[in-house]
C-alpha cells in the first residue's frame, strides 16, 4: 500500500537539463568573478546552482563541486575561505566557516 503512493519522478527532458547546466556553469563563474567584491553573493550563487541540479537531475561537474563546501555550501577561495593540504594522494579542503572538512583524490 505504501509503494503504491510513493510517486516515481520522472527524468527532466534533456533540453532543460543542458540549460540547467549551463546555468551552473554561469553561476559558478559568476560566483569566481564577484568573490572579491560579494563573497555572500557567491555563496548564494552555489546554492541556487545546487537548487538548480537538484531540480532538473543533472550532476554538478567536479570541477564545480570542489570549488564549494559540502557541509554548509560556502564557495571555495583558497587563503580565504578554506585551507588545501595535500596528503597520501588527497587533496583536504578545510572550511572556515564550518570547520569541517572535503577530500578529493588526485593523480
Amino acid at each position: 500500500h505504501l509503494f503504491s503512493m510513493m510517486r516515481k519522478h520522472k527524468q527532466k527532458p534533456a533540453k532543460f537539463q543542458k540549460i540547467a547546466l549551463e546555468r551552473i556553469k554561469i553561476l559558478f563563474e559568476q560566483a569566481k568573478k564577484n568573490f572579491s567584491l560579494d563573497p555572500k553573493l557567491s555563496n548564494r550563487y552555489v546554492r541556487l546552482a545546487r537548487k538548480i541540479a537538484m531540480r532538473y537531475k543533472v550532476k554538478i561537474e567536479s570541477k564545480y563541486k570542489r570549488q564549494y563546501c559540502k557541509h554548509c555550501h560556502t564557495y571555495f577561495m583558497p587563503s580565504k575561505t578554506c585551507r588545501v593540504r595535500t596528503k597520501d594522494g588527497k587533496l583536504i579542503y578545510s572550511c572556515f566557516k564550518c570547520k569541517k572538512f572535503s577530500r578529493f583524490v588526485y593523480k
